[in-house]
């Protein structure tokens, strides 16, 4: 068995040593290791100072599964302060896809997920909007039809809450869903709503960013992929993708262009994350891309 480890801790002397010895003792072959060190911010900091982050690949002989790993790591992460997690490797994601009436990121991810060529495992789709049903339910993936308006979002917020406890979905995906969540369900689920937001972020934030952009004469636009939290479309970035545009292209060419780089750029998004590439820290990320 293949499996992820994703350690985040203070920076410090031994870590990766520790981490080899026990390893080895658990008879497990290091297939791959990334590791990056960021220091601190706080004004005063030393320059020594700071927070290592580390996604190792281990093969794990039969009898050693990703449970039995965690439990032999956490003397390791007791000793450095450690937050750790396993994971095997190519497990697929339990999630919910969130969409309104614009469909495109959605069927670019149903049609990877069906090609195997993104692990997600679709356990419904949710939206304010039956425009996507027939395609979405023809899958065999349930449709959650939850209309939204100013007096029932809170009644709504609840059902989806239940559809995730029903489903264990680990992931929630806005998929151009045009709804703004809660502070409170944003807050709960930090980590696991990842949106696309269609502009290159921090610019154009909120309603017609092409539009926009287009009647300030931008010379490349941009999707912007991020975990969502309270802060409307000021969650930490995972994934951003541009392209060049000239004075030639009207608004709507550039909705067309923009549409092609949302579902791209979401869908790495979504790849990076699943595979454990993607560690947190504060409103940054840090993505361990190979």
């Amino acid at each position: 068995m293949n499996l992820v480890l994703k350690i985040t801790c203070p920076d410090q002397p031994g870590v990766v040593a520790e981490l080899s010895s026990r390893l080895l003792e658990l008879k497990c072959n290091i297939l791959e290791s990334s590791q990056f060190f960021q220091p601190s911010a706080e004004a005063g900091a030393a320059k020594d100072e700071g927070t290592f982050f580390m996604r190792v690949v281990i093969s794990t002989p039969e009898d050693l599964n990703s449970e039995k790993v965690d439990e032999s790591l956490k003397a390791f992460a007791s000793q450095f302060g450690a937050n750790l997690s396993c994971n095997e490797l190519g497990c697929k994601v339990p999630t919910i896809l969130m969409v309104s009436k614009f469909d495109h990121c959605l069927m670019d991810i149903l049609y990877r997920v069906q090609t195997d060529t993104l692990p997600l495992d679709i356990v419904a789709v949710v939206s304010n909007h039956a425009n996507s049903r027939p395609d979405v339910e023809r899958l065999g993936i349930p449709y959650h039809l939850l209309p939204v308006n100013a007096g029932n979002k809170r009644e709504q917020e609840e059902k989806l809450e239940e559809i995730i406890d029903r489903t264990g979905a680990g992931l929630i995906v806005l998929a151009r869903y045009m709804q703004i969540l809660s502070d409170e369900f944003s807050s709960r689920h930090f980590g696991k709503i990842i949106n696309i937001h269609h502009s290159f972020l921090p610019a154009f934030k909120g309603a017609m960013p092409y539009k926009r952009a287009w009647e300030r004469g931008v010379k490349a636009i941009g999707a912007t992929a991020h975990y969502v939290t309270p802060d409307l479309d000021e969650g930490p970035i995972i994934e951003q993708h541009a392209e060049k545009v000239t004075h030639a292209e009207s608004a709507t060419e550039l909705v067309r262009r923009g549409r092609d780089i949302e579902a791209r750029a979401l869908s790495r998004a979504l790849r990076l994350h699943a595979e454990g590439r993607v560690f947190i820290d504060g409103n940054r990320t840090v993505v361990f891309e190979h």
